[in-house]
Parts: structure tokens; C-alpha cells; sequence
């Protein structure tokens, strides 16, 4: 028992000796990162919901309000985020008998810029898209109001990844 209690003793010290900090949400946030910052995401999509843009920037800042210890700035921050919405368009996906669509897909897209302010081999553009598909027995503004938040998180979540967990 006692060389168990060593050997976690040993990793802890570890992992807290690092340049990275760890945590158990699999979290690598430098240290030395106190703040982070986010730019509204402008809309370049056409066809994009007049709001989304606005939305989307919001709920990406709540997403580092909540999950992470930084502290939110309006602009200059330890870590800046940046983008725009570069996607949002509906495709039929399956087709009926009839040949006409019986599956419609809303893809939103979305390019991130990160910067890193402590490290500059940190930094990265990226594009990321997300999906969902809804019944063509519905309108897309029907069903918009369910499918954005779902697309949304999983965007957020991708960038959040790509960003803090060297996804």
C-alpha cells in the first residue's frame, strides 16, 4: 500500500512540474495563460440565419467561461479566437422512389483562427463543419431552431478540442 501511495505521490509531482498543466477533463491550457479572447464570428454564409453569427460567438465564450479557469477579455487576450461562418447550406441526402429527397441536411461551417500569445507554435486556422439531417416532410425553419444548437455544440466542442486538448 505504502509503494502505491509513493508511486502517486511521484506522478502527481509529475504532472504538476510540467510546462503544460493537465487536468482530469484532459485539458492542456499553458500555465501562464490567464486570459483568453473572443472575436465575433462573421457571417459569410449566405443563406445563414441572421442571427447565428452572433449566437455561435456567444456560446463559444460561455463554453471558456465554463470550462476552463481563464478569464474572459473583450480582445487581446493570453489566447485569442477568431473565425467566421463560411458554411450553412441544405442538401438532400436521400432519395425516395419518386426521386425526390426524403432526407435534407443543414451542414454548418465554420474557419477558427487561434492564437496563442505565450507560444507561437500553438497557433492555427482551421476549418470545421458539423451536420444534421431532418426529414424533407419538414421546413428547414421548421426544424432550424432544434438543429443549430445541436450543430453549434458539436462545432464548439471541435474547436474547444482542437485548442485545449491536442485533438
Amino acid at each position: 500500500m505504502k509503494k502505491v501511495l509513493v508511486l502517486l505521490l511521484f506522478v502527481s509531482a509529475g504532472m504538476f512540474s510540467c510546462s503544460v498543466k493537465y487536468t482530469l477533463s484532459g485539458q492542456s491550457i499553458p500555465p501562464d495563460a490567464k486570459t483568453v479572447s473572443v472575436g465575433f464570428f462573421i457571417n459569410k454564409a449566405p443563406l445563414a440565419s441572421p442571427t447565428f453569427s452572433q449566437q455561435f460567438t456567444e456560446e463559444l465564450k460561455t463554453k471558456f467561461q465554463r470550462e476552463t479557469r481563464l478569464q474572459l477579455i473583450g480582445s487581446g487576450g493570453d489566447l485569442e479566437f477568431e473565425g467566421a461562418v463560411t458554411t450553412y447550406n441544405v442538401a438532400p441526402m436521400a432519395v425516395q422512389g419518386n426521386e425526390t429527397a426524403a432526407t435534407n441536411r443543414l451542414t454548418i461551417g465554420v474557419t477558427v483562427t487561434y492564437i496563442n500569445n505565450l507560444d507561437d507554435k500553438q497557433n492555427f486556422t482551421s476549418s470545421f463543419s458539423r451536420f444534421a439531417d431532418f426529414s424533407s416532410s419538414q421546413s428547414l425553419s421548421a426544424v432550424e431552431g432544434e438543429l443549430i444548437p445541436v450543430i453549434s455544440e458539436q462545432l464548439i466542442q471541435d474547436i474547444f478540442n482542437r485548442a485545449f486538448i491536442n485533438w
